[in-house]
């Protein structure tokens, strides 16, 4: 009995751990392991663009795409929960940012505009996603001709070189999977970072980013 309490501790300390990386007092920690400043200097984002930000949950990312993008621009900040939705949308009005539109996305479908957005983020949510394919193919329908995906993601040392299953039940994935389906979904690589850090500065989770054009 010890030892089930201990472990169902356990499961539920990872959930607060897992909420709490993206809660508004956790971002100007995050801007530097992250290297988030680096991150949207990649994208080539400009004032004006048309972005959306795939697993916003509280905003973090989002909120800097609009502050890049500027009132001219539009971020497109998709969730599943609306209870995240909601407090990006509270985060949103405390800056006065009135260009983000938030959307509840389904498992296999964000919901965005077709033929619309400069780029899409997907930030450590790829492999969440079960219907990878056909989020793919509706991500390509988002994105202008020449739009590009910037995805980045952590890969555990403990699954490394093993199947997409393993390691995506560690929460984790390693890019030779997204390089291939992103290509598979018609998109062109053209730049790749296998070493961008560590995520929340554990040396057992290394961050990789890739960067696909339409």
């Amino acid at each position: 009995m010890k030892k089930y309490h201990s472990t169902l501790w356990l499961f539920f300390l990872g959930l607060v751990v897992c909420e709490a990386q993206y809660t508004e007092e956790d971002w100007p920690e995050r801007d530097l392991w992250m290297k988030t400043e680096y991150l949207l200097q990649l994208s080539g984002i400009e004032s004006g663009d048309k972005v959306a930000d795939i697993g916003c949950h509280e905003g973090y990312l989002s909120i800097r795409l609009a502050r890049l993008v500027k009132d001219e621009g539009r971020v497109y900040a998709v969730d599943v929960r609306s209870d995240r939705l909601e407090t990006l949308r509270e985060n949103a009005a405390d800056r006065n940012l009135k260009n983000i539109i938030t959307i509840r996305g389904d498992y296999d479908d964000p919901k965005l505009p077709e033929d619309e957005l400069d780029a899409i983020f997907i930030i450590d949510t790829y492999h969440e996603m079960d219907s990878h394919e056909k989020i793919l193919r509706h991500v390509k329908d988002a994105l202008k001709v020449g739009g590009k995906v910037i995805l980045l993601e952590k890969l555990k040392d403990r699954v490394r070189g093993k199947s997409r299953r393993d390691q995506v039940n560690a929460h984790s994935l390693g890019p030779k999977y997204v390089r291939r389906e992103l290509r598979q979904a018609g998109f062109t690589v053209i730049s790749e970072i296998g070493d961008h850090g560590d995520w929340e500065r554990d040396d057992s989770k290394q961050m990789w980013i890739i960067i696909a054009q339409k």
